[in-house]
């Protein structure tokens, strides 16, 4: 017994005489008898009697037909759900990302996806960047993207965003005249930096000490919306990436470019074992139209 003869069985049952289901399958009528010939002598009894020139299923035939029916539905099913995985794939998304592109970035890409993947589900979790790369280096999540801070072991990672930081200030600030602030005119000014082991803080600080400005460090945080909302309120100045500013209610701050310029990077972090669905491909697609 083999798949071609189950199939012919199948078509006859279906189809009702020989010749129309030799169409169905794209082959001669003789072709269908001998193949039906072939499964009998293989199962060891007979499907059908022939009764002027027909095909009539015996019982036993019948109820072959039923088990053989089950198994091509249960084709069908597979079949549709590949259809289903090729078309939308997995039919889940699940997205980290560092808070200076979450609130700002991220929402506009989901937007952009869903337009193409009504159905998918995506979960996105909004975390510091160890976190993220931790989700990504695990498997749990399919992608994220994170500050160029992290360990990149056991992740596949390229750069998403590079762009020079600018200079944000609480409105009415006494800086707030000027067209491009400089390293000297933070001199003294109280500031919120990030944390120290931030490689975005170390460069905003050999910027800063190349020039010989002190700022005054009144808040040291680890998060871009953190800081915005304390310049906001008015506690000090701040360096901040375009993406984060983006994101953020800029009635009570004011935004002016930095020089010399500060990058702020942003990793695009893929697992390292497995390879890319075609939601995910679609999703990094979205990500680099959001940009």
């Amino acid at each position: 017994m083999n798949l071609r003869q189950i199939e012919t069985f199948e078509a006859v049952m279906r189809c009702g005489t020989a010749s129309r289901a030799a169409e169905v399958l794209g082959v001669t009528q003789p072709a269908v008898s001998r193949t039906l010939g072939e499964l009998e002598q293989s199962i060891g009894f007979p499907l059908f009697a022939r009764i002027r020139k027909r095909l009539i299923a015996t019982p036993e035939a019948r109820s072959l037909y039923e088990v053989v029916k089950s198994a091509f539905d249960g084709i069908d099913v597979i079949r549709g759900a590949a259809a289903r995985i090729r078309d939308q794939g997995s039919g889940e998304v699940r997205v980290a990302s560092l808070s200076a592109v979450g609130h700002s970035l991220m929402p506009k890409a989901i937007a952009i996806f869903q337009k193409r993947h009504p159905s998918t589900r995506i979960t996105l979790l909004v975390l510091p960047s160890r976190d993220v790369r931790d989700l990504i280096a695990s498997g749990e999540f399919d992608l994220g993207l994170a500050a160029d801070l992290i360990d990149t072991t056991n992740v596949v990672h390229e750069t998403f965003l590079a762009r020079d930081a600018l200079c944000v200030l609480p409105a009415g600030h006494e800086l707030s005249s000027k067209a491009v602030i400089a390293p000297m005119d933070l001199d003294g000014v109280p500031f919120i930096a990030y944390l120290p082991e931030d490689r975005f803080r170390q460069r905003v600080d050999a910027v800063l000490t190349a020039a010989g400005a002190v700022p005054k460090i009144a808040v040291e945080t680890a998060l871009a919306p953190t800081a915005l909302a304390l310049v906001s309120a008015g506690v000090g100045a701040t360096l901040a990436s375009p993406h984060a500013i983006s994101g953020f209610d800029q009635s009570k701050i004011v935004v002016r470019p930095f020089r010399p310029g500060v990058e702020a990077r942003v990793l695009l972090l893929l697992p390292s074992d497995r390879p890319k669905s075609q939601l995910v491909r679609d999703f990094i697609d979205a990500l680099m139209a959001a940009r």
